[in-house]
């Protein structure tokens, strides 16, 4: 592209940016203090993206200038530079005073730390990827276990409230800070809330020789029924003259029901079983198999709706219940199946009933809802101090696809950068290396990339302790 052109056409876009400030205004001005710079840079960086810049990529790089492909941080100023650069080359006059304060480099840099340094409570100004691991049922009893995961590199410790109780919960923090006193080392503890659990509910069939199953044989082409916890078996199967020997699979939560629609596609087990809703009624739904990777569907596997809306509450009756705790006890709250602003200020409302302003909140980014509206979950985010996002990759491969993890980490991660916020890079990390003791080489490579975000999720295995030990060793 000729240089005219480009100078032409990167002056519009500036020129459009600049002339949204006062919306950009409006929209930031219940964001924290600390994050009005970023909330603004988000939006600035927002309407860049919504331009097509791939066909000036070639002839800025071509000149010697910045060829707009990584500036996330620090939109504005990048942009205006890049238009007086080219003016500079021209040998023509430029000149714009945008009264707009403007992030450079170094600083949304600096700014983007401080905000993780907040959120981790890290005193280093330096940056360094922490490494949170998700600690087992064991942990409640063994405090040695901690304590070499502390040693072998743990710095936040991760406790899922979707698994265990109360008892298992208080044992773990117990333990916690018994190592934090005879290591003189900080631990940060993370909590999960559960969300609303979509799952299948308990199977319990008796085969012909009279051997207990709790799972349902599956194939391409099958049709089965998706019905309520609470429904009959024989009373769905006689609805509207559907065969008597039709598989009945039950869903824990009645809503899934009402809001799916015919058409919706509806995934069991991690993707492992994909189905279409071809029929339903008020208390069951007919589906037809579509795919199958594995051939059974069992109890209490998750269930995805990649294309269904869900009215369920983000924060669930026992999410509230467990916030006292929470509040007490975590330095980092971890918010499941948060989809909207709305989510975001139904959890800052609740916390604030616990006067718990001090704990750091994290979004998990765990479905294609979430996904689809992180810019609106960010700015609402932003009118508190400590926050992040988690890219929770496992649901939202399963929703999204596979194909497209790999673009949808990324773009999560560029927009976080833009708004300056700490990311948590999760799901089946060294994976493998933890359950086995011995790594692939993609995880390897997996880990290596997970060095771009703040922090780092390991999950629970039987070599988990050295797991720790590699993903430090990778990270360094």
């Amino acid at each position: 592209m000729h240089i005219d052109t480009l100078e032409s056409e990167l002056s519009n876009i500036l020129r459009e940016i600049v002339d949204r400030e006062p919306a950009i205004e409006q929209i930031t001005r219940e964001v924290h203090a600390d994050y009005t710079l970023s909330a603004k840079n988000l939006l600035r960086y927002l309407m860049l993206r919504s331009k097509d810049l791939r066909a000036f990529h070639g002839g800025l790089s071509d000149l010697g200038v910045s060829s707009l492909r990584s500036a996330e941080g620090y939109v504005l100023s990048n942009i205006l530079n890049v238009v007086r650069n080219l003016n500079l080359i021209k040998g023509t006059p430029f000149s714009v005073d945008t009264g707009i304060e403007m992030l450079g480099y170094t600083k949304s840099q600096a700014m983007l730390q401080s905000h993780a340094n907040e959120l981790f409570q890290k005193h280093n100004k330096d940056r360094s990827t922490e490494i949170m691991v998700t600690l087992p049922e064991e942990a409640a009893d063994d405090l040695n276990l901690i304590e070499k995961m502390v040693q072998s590199g743990m710095e936040i410790a991760r406790i899922n409230l979707g698994h265990g109780h109360l008892e298992i919960w208080e044992k773990m923090v117990a333990n916690i800070k018994a190592v934090e006193q005879s290591t003189g080392r900080k631990i940060k503890i993370y909590m999960d809330l559960s969300g609303p659990k979509i799952r299948t509910s308990a199977i319990n069939l008796h085969g012909k020789t009279g051997k207990h199953k709790n799972r349902i044989a599956v194939q391409v082409g099958e049709h089965i029924i998706l019905s309520k916890e609470s429904d009959d078996l024989e009373a769905v199967k006689a609805e509207e003259g559907r065969e008597d020997d039709m598989k009945v699979v039950k869903v824990l939560l009645p809503e899934v029901i009402a809001d799916t629609q015919i058409g919706d596609t509806i995934l069991f087990d991690d993707g492992m079983v994909k189905s279409v809703v071809i029929d339903k009624n008020e208390s069951s739904l007919l589906l037809e198999i579509t795919k199958c990777y594995k051939k059974k569907i069992g109890s209490y596997k998750g269930i995805n709706l990649p294309n269904t809306k869900i009215n369920l509450p983000a924060l669930t009756q026992k999410d509230i219940a467990d916030l006292p705790f929470v509040s007490q006890h975590a330095d980092i709250v971890g918010y499941s199946f948060v989809r909207s602003a709305a989510d975001v200020q139904q959890l800052y409302a609740e916390l604030e009933k616990h006067q718990a302003a001090h704990i750091g909140v994290v979004f998990k980014i765990e479905n294609k809802e979430a996904f689809e509206k992180l810019p609106e979950i960010l700015i609402k985010g932003m009118e508190r101090k400590r926050i992040g996002v988690m890219i929770a990759r496992g649901d939202l491969a399963v929703e999204l696809g596979f194909e497209r993890i790999s673009e949808v980490q990324n773009e999560i991660l560029w927009i976080c950068e833009a708004a300056h916020i700490p990311v948590i890079w999760a799901t089946q990390v060294l994976e493998n290396l933890a359950k086995t003791g011995i790594p692939t080489r993609a995880e390897i490579s997996d880990a290596a990339i997970s060095a771009q975000a703040e922090c780092v999720m390991l999950n629970k295995g039987e070599s988990i302790v050295k797991a720790i030990q590699v993903l430090k060793n990778i990270l360094t």
